[in-house]
């Protein structure tokens, strides 16, 4: 194990505030992510960031954002599931297998973001929201300069974006830390552009941790409480399982245990029909919750040593943005270091084979209007479609595509263009308020306008090359897609039917007439939401 950095040249005459150190820890998740939410004024900016590793990428991202609608804060946790150190270096095997209990090779895992989790500060101080984005959610996914990557899990955008531009940077003369250092800085901003496309939020900040980060700050802060409603094991054999074996209640973990427990995801088929993969989650959301829980108890005496152990451990494994002005922070973070926040995971539309691999179907149309009405957005009306031309007229020309268009490379995927018609009559349906709502998925929106034909149920054809989203549009309407030679290469054509009066998955969650107290009532989510608030900071999960 690496040795402990920090405790030397962290030694301050005046002790850490446990706010300080709460808002470090509160975001520690798998893979996971501590980040600094201090509402201190002891400390200057330089002093909290000082020695800390920090990324540059936000400047760039956030040039073609979407906006915000108010002055909220998001900061997005990243959960790299990487068995390798900062510098690239690898893990010791042993230590990998026997405490980490994730396998016995530091090549296991890649750089896949196995979690990510938006948390959205309100402008008026209210309670925090959290969102977890499951990480098989099937999406288009963007490198760092906003070129289209392909459709992917959300998870493989980081490591993707890496990978394709390790031959550029070694052509420069990159090698070893810097080249590593580089390559993730790729892996980062191409995992934030992919999420803001997807949720259609701007991200403020972000924080990256990985697995050995987690260790070592749940090392720093044992031992931990958290809560199961069952009995569970999920023994680490020939480097499957983590390694869980704990008992109804209250269990206090050592941190070994902890990543057990925030990893497992074998045996946890819950009875309201969960998989292990969202069980998971949920896991990770309460482990937060005990971490600040953990913190609090602590108070402003609390063990000095350990309080400086997580000071080093802040410097050598977790990485934050550059533009983190911490003291302008705490200022909208006071709900989030003293626990008032709500943790919800996002639904999908069901699971899939794409590439060979199992993946979760998604709608960003649909995620995006949850999202924002989450976060308090619901009154937020986009601007109205505009209305079909009568038959026999002109298509409307088409609109400005929502998505970047790629900067066409030999390896980057090629964007595919989407045509709606509509042959429905029913109210509020118009072909440019679908291709609005396609577009959403990362493909560029092509014609629009009334259809030539009139099919009762709506059809989804494709040109050469287009197959595979094709079939993820026509999943949307619960039809079959099929090749046709009418279209274009490259293109998806389609046609709403006679009997189309829109997607179920797309009518707002909650009831006409007033939003309900709970922001996350009655929305669409996976499982019950995880409060922070609930027995005490300790809430148990399946």
């Amino acid at each position: 194990m690496a040795d402990k950095a920090g405790t030397d040249g962290h030694t301050a005459a005046r002790r850490p505030s446990p706010v300080l150190i709460a808002g470090r820890a509160v975001a520690c998740t798998v893979g996971f992510a501590v980040f600094a939410a201090s509402g201190v004024v002891w400390y200057e900016y330089k002093q909290l960031t000082d020695g800390m590793t920090t990324s540059g990428v936000i400047a760039e991202t956030k040039k073609d954002a979407p906006k915000h609608l108010d002055n909220s804060v998001n900061l997005l946790l990243i959960g790299l599931d990487s068995r390798k150190n900062m510098d690239g270096t690898d893990l010791p095997p042993e230590f990998v297998q026997d405490e980490l209990h994730a396998g016995h090779s530091s090549d296991i895992g890649g750089y896949n973001t196995n979690s990510l989790i938006l948390l959205h500060i309100p402008a008026n101080g209210g309670k925090v929201q959290a969102v977890s984005i499951p990480r098989d959610d099937y999406v288009m996914t963007y490198g760092a300069d906003g070129s289209q990557l392909g459709m992917a899990k959300i998870k493989e955008a980081y490591g993707a974006a890496k990978d394709k531009a390790d031959a550029g940077l070694r052509a420069k003369g990159l090698k070893g830390a810097d080249l590593e250092k580089a390559g993730r800085d790729i892996g980062r901003a191409a995992t934030i552009r992919t999420v803001q496309k997807f949720l259609d939020q701007p991200i403020d900040h972000i924080a990256e941790v990985n697995l050995m980060g987690f260790y070592d700050i749940a090392k720093a802060l044992q031992p931990i409480e958290v809560c199961l409603t069952h009995d569970t094991r999920d023994p680490a054999m020939e480097g499957q399982g983590s390694g869980a074996d704990f008992h109804k209640g209250v269990n206090k973990l050592n941190a070994s245990q902890a990543l057990s427990f925030v990893r497992q995801r074998h045996n946890l088929d819950g009875p309201d029909g969960n998989s292990g993969d969202f069980a998971r989650t949920h896991r990770q959301q309460a482990f937060i919750s005990s971490v600040v829980h953990n913190l609090k108890q602590k108070g402003v005496i609390g063990d000095l040593g350990k309080m400086q152990e997580l000071m080093g451990v802040m410097q050598k494994d977790l990485v934050i943005d550059n533009e983190w002005n911490v003291l302008d922070f705490a200022q909208q973070a006071p709900n989030l270091t003293g626990g008032n926040v709500e943790f919800n995971t996002l639904t999908f539309d069901g699971f899939g084979t794409r590439n060979g691999q199992d993946v979760n179907l998604v709608t960003p149309a649909k995620v995006q209007k949850v999202v924002k009405q989450l976060f308090g957005y619901a009154d937020a009306a986009a601007p109205p479609a505009p209305a079909d031309p009568a038959p026999g007229a002109a298509p409307a020309p088409a609109q400005p595509t929502a998505a970047p268009t790629p900067t066409p490379t030999a390896t980057s995927a090629r964007p595919v263009t989407v045509d709606v018609f509509n042959a429905s009559s029913a109210a509020g349906v118009t072909s440019a308020a679908e291709a609005k709502a396609l577009t959403g998925l990362g493909f560029k929106e092509g014609r629009t306008g009334s259809a030539g034909t009139r099919p009762k149920t709506t059809t989804v054809v494709y040109g050469k090359g287009a197959k595979e989203a094709a079939e993820q549009i026509a999943a949307r309407y619960g039809v079959t897609a099929t090749e046709s030679a009418s279209a274009a290469a490259d293109h998806v054509v389609v046609t709403l039917g006679t009997t189309f009066t829109g997607v179920a998955a797309d009518e707002p969650a909650t009831p006409a007439g007033s939003a309900p107290a709970d922001p996350a009532a009655n929305l669409p989510m996976q499982g019950p939401a995880v409060d922070a608030q609930a027995d005490g900071g300790i809430p148990c999960v399946y």
